[in-house]
């Protein structure tokens, strides 16, 4: 084991944007501690990864990666990861908040308890629970020093039908620059990349909310890019978030979606 190789831990990583960020920053010479919640993870209306999948995503890293299955939504079993990597690699440096779910179809007030407390309690309090489980350890170690949480156009804009996922993508926003002012003196960043419409099962999931074939049939939003976003352009800008090149940055949001947000 490379002990002067920079460490992530990324959740989410068995598939999508997750995935594609683990294989960017391995790419970039970081060894990747690769964790998803596979298939014991929250009740959606489309498959969630398996752990065939998390295992294909780490054999593909070709010994420059690690596996763990873990939700998000559990604290004991994020912190426990987080300590493992920590102890076995001598270092942690950077965490990926990645994982996320969508669901929707429903006006908020129709939205049931386990609705939102599946979507809130994974794409925002379980990218709180990760910075929680990781930042303590990303402080005790030698750098570089960088969280990068996913979040999404919908961070900034209102969805119809899709309530919860909008609220936990605007709570991103907020958690971000709190947690880099939290940060201030210690050299630590703290970020978000906000995607627009990825060709990801959860576009194709967002898709069938509104009636629509498929995700492709979402373009017509995202102009002037007039195509759907690629995971990997957004795991580009989640590798250089955690690069030297972005040690200025902190407490953004960095928009990855086309021109989505930029026009009408």
């Amino acid at each position: 084991m490379n002990a002067n190789r920079p460490v992530a831990l990324v959740t989410g990583a068995a598939r999508g944007i997750g995935a594609a960020a683990a294989a960017a920053l391995a790419a970039d010479g970081w060894y990747v501690v690769a964790v998803d919640a596979v298939g014991a993870g929250p009740e959606v209306s489309y498959p969630l990864p398996t752990e065939a999948d998390l295992d294909a995503v780490v054999a593909g890293l070709d010994g420059r990666a690690e596996g763990h299955v873990a939700d998000v939504r559990d604290q004991r079993a994020l912190d426990a990861v987080a300590a493992t990597a920590a102890n076995r690699h001598g270092r942690l440096d950077a965490l990926v908040a990645a994982a996320g779910v969508v669901t929707g179809g429903r006006r908020l007030w129709e939205v049931d308890d386990r609705e939102w407390d599946t979507v809130i309690g994974t794409d925002l309090t379980g990218a709180w629970r990760s910075v929680r489980a990781v930042v303590p350890h990303i402080l005790a170690s030698p750098g570089p020093g960088r969280v990068v949480v996913v979040g999404s156009a919908a961070g900034s804009l209102g969805l119809p039908g899709m309530g919860p996922y909008a609220a936990a993508k605007h709570g991103v926003v907020g958690l971000v620059r709190s947690l880099a002012a939290d940060l201030a003196g210690t050299a630590v960043t703290a970020n978000a990349v906000a995607p627009g419409t990825t060709a990801t099962v959860i576009a194709e999931a967002s898709a069938a909310f509104y009636g629509l074939e498929g995700a492709a049939d979402l373009v017509v939003h995202q102009e002037p890019l007039g195509r759907l976003v690629e995971p990997h352009e957004v795991a580009a800008a989640v590798c250089w978030l955690c690069s030297p090149a972005a040690a200025a940055v902190t407490g953004a949001v960095v928009a990855v979606d086309g021109g989505l947000t930029a026009t009408p």
